[in-house]
């Protein structure tokens, strides 16, 4: 039956998105104009919750498309300028860069990462300590990689282990082509492996937020930070130590437990089955792997070393020293075709439109100083207590938000608030620190506030496992608590006293020329 012009324009509208959410959406369009010419303070919020609905409702519709309507339509009626939103832009540049060429940087070093990640499942029998395992590398591979990254490479180990054991529980040979996707098998084997999976990618998911705290290049909003902040990798990595080393101890400690305990989704056993046929595939993987295979992995260790060397090192920025990864990994693995290269960008480019749009609502807040009046009202309280009510109104927003989102609104807002005579440099800095951990730590809460969970429920491996946001939820629950918790009191108790003793030790600086070259640079 043909459809007429009028309803064909309202189907494609947003695609597959419920109706509801459809009809949302253009409410905001239709109010924002309207609330905006009667008070464009109260405009400016609506539109920031509008927008925190869009991440919100990510499984509904990816958030650029509405989002990015929103940021559209609040520069068409004078909620901020374009020559604002590309400010924003090329202050952070360097984030851009880190989600362009890091992430395909990667892309290109997955032979390496899928064989240590086999390698870890074959020969780490006991589930308590290969949890731990996944959960450690996690964090380590996150400290010096984007946590986007990260998952995404996991994503692609947990897919190709689902996929071996499908194929062959389906009656079929390694070499022979299958569609794992379909839902004809059905065993306890089977149910026991997603439930094994789903374990492990949570375990791995919260690495990545364990070790994204940690230095500069773990999280986009980290950059941000340090780049506002004027810190180097060393810096970044102490400034933040009193809060994130203690909070990594307790989380790896809260997975060792969890698998013990084996609550809260957690626990399940490899089936034997399973392991038997994963173990003969890795058999069958190592005989047939040529020189050529093996120089590629070679190749692939070299360039992992250079790679947390040069960031380590801030050889030069984090989006450069990916672009060399993509240079030195394509020419020395045969990879010389531009179809071949345009496959490593998929993953990263959506997202690094969707933060162009946070950079244009964040320039509405900037423009209609939005959050003037918590800045003032957090500014008010004592000099501890604003530590921690930073922390803690960055985690809640956190948990509902995106984190690159929270992080770059706070972080400007106290720059400004320092500009300004508002506070010290020194307070800055430390307020820094609990913006950066409060965006980080609580946000694992939900799907929301980590990109990286987000990736993974999003991702074609989600419906696999039967991985649903609720599960993920109740999964994320007792690390909320410990992450969160943690991190509290180490903000409280522990981030000041340390710091001073680094100053004392001359292990960092105070920044007290910062000023006046940041206001002469016109920020």
């Amino acid at each position: 039956m043909n459809t007429s012009l009028s309803s064909a324009f309202a189907k494609n509208f947003l695609g597959n998105a419920p109706l509801w959410y459809k009809k949302a959406i253009v409410l905001f369009l239709i109010i924002n104009p309207i609330v905006f010419y009667i008070n464009p303070f109260a405009a400016g919020w609506l539109l920031v919750i509008e927008f925190i609905f869009t991440l919100a409702m990510a499984l509904k519709c990816y958030p650029l498309q509405p989002g990015g309507l929103l940021a559209i339509e609040a520069v068409a009626i004078g909620m901020t300028s374009s020559e604002t939103v590309k400010h924003e832009l090329v202050a952070n540049f360097e984030v851009v860069l880190l989600l362009i060429f890091m992430v395909a940087g990667i892309f290109f070093m997955k032979q390496l990462l899928l064989f240590v990640f086999t390698k870890m499942l074959i020969k780490i029998k006991n589930k308590a300590i290969l949890s731990l395992a996944f959960c450690a590398a996690g964090a380590f591979l996150s400290a010096f990689l984007d946590a986007l990254t990260v998952i995404a490479v996991v994503i692609s180990v947990a897919i190709g282990f689902y996929s071996i054991y499908h194929k062959v529980a389906s009656g079929k040979d390694f070499h022979q082509k299958h569609d794992h996707t379909g839902d004809d098998l059905s065993s306890d084997d089977l149910e026991g492996f997603r439930a094994f999976l789903r374990s492990l990618m949570m375990h791995a998911g919260v690495g990545t937020a364990l070790g994204g705290v940690c230095t500069m290049v773990g999280e986009p909003q980290n950059l941000i930070i340090a780049d506002q902040s004027s810190w180097q990798f060393f810096e970044f990595f102490l400034r933040m130590a009193p809060v994130s080393l203690p909070v990594l101890v307790c989380g790896l400690i809260t997975c060792f437990a969890l698998e013990k305990i084996g609550k809260f989704g957690y626990g399940s056993q490899l089936p034997v089955n399973v392991r038997q046929i994963l173990t003969d595939y890795d058999k069958h993987e190592d005989q047939k792997r040529t020189n050529r295979d093996r120089a590629k992995l070679i190749v692939q260790a070299v360039i992992a070393v250079w790679l947390i060397i040069g960031l380590a090192l801030h050889l030069a920025a984090v989006g450069l020293i990916g672009l060399s990864v993509i240079i030195l990994a394509t020419s020395f693995t045969g990879i010389t075709e531009e179809h071949q290269l345009g496959k490593a960008f998929e993953e990263a480019l959506p997202f690094t439109a969707l933060l162009a749009v946070f950079f244009s609502i964040v320039a509405v807040i900037i423009d209609l100083e939005l959050f003037k009046p918590v800045i003032h009202w957090v500014l008010s309280i004592e000099n501890e207590g604003q530590l921690v009510a930073f922390y803690i109104a960055n985690g809640l927003l956190s948990m509902v938000s995106d984190n690159v989102f929270v992080g770059t609104v706070y972080i400007n807002e106290v720059k400004t608030a320092w500009l300004e005579g508002q506070i010290t440099r020194d307070q800055f800095d430390m307020l820094a620190v609990a913006i950066n951990t409060g965006t980080n730590l609580p946000s694992v809460a939900t799907p929301n506030g980590q990109a990286a969970f987000l990736f993974l429920l999003t991702s074609s491996l989600a419906p696999l496992l039967r991985l649903s946001y609720g599960r993920m939820v109740w999964m994320a629950l007792p690390y909320t608590f410990v992450l969160a918790g943690v991190g509290l009191l180490c903000v409280e108790y522990a981030l000041i006293p340390a710091t001073q003793y680094f100053y004392d030790m001359g292990w960092i600086s105070h920044h007290v020329a910062g000023a006046a070259s940041a206001v002469s640079a016109g920020h």
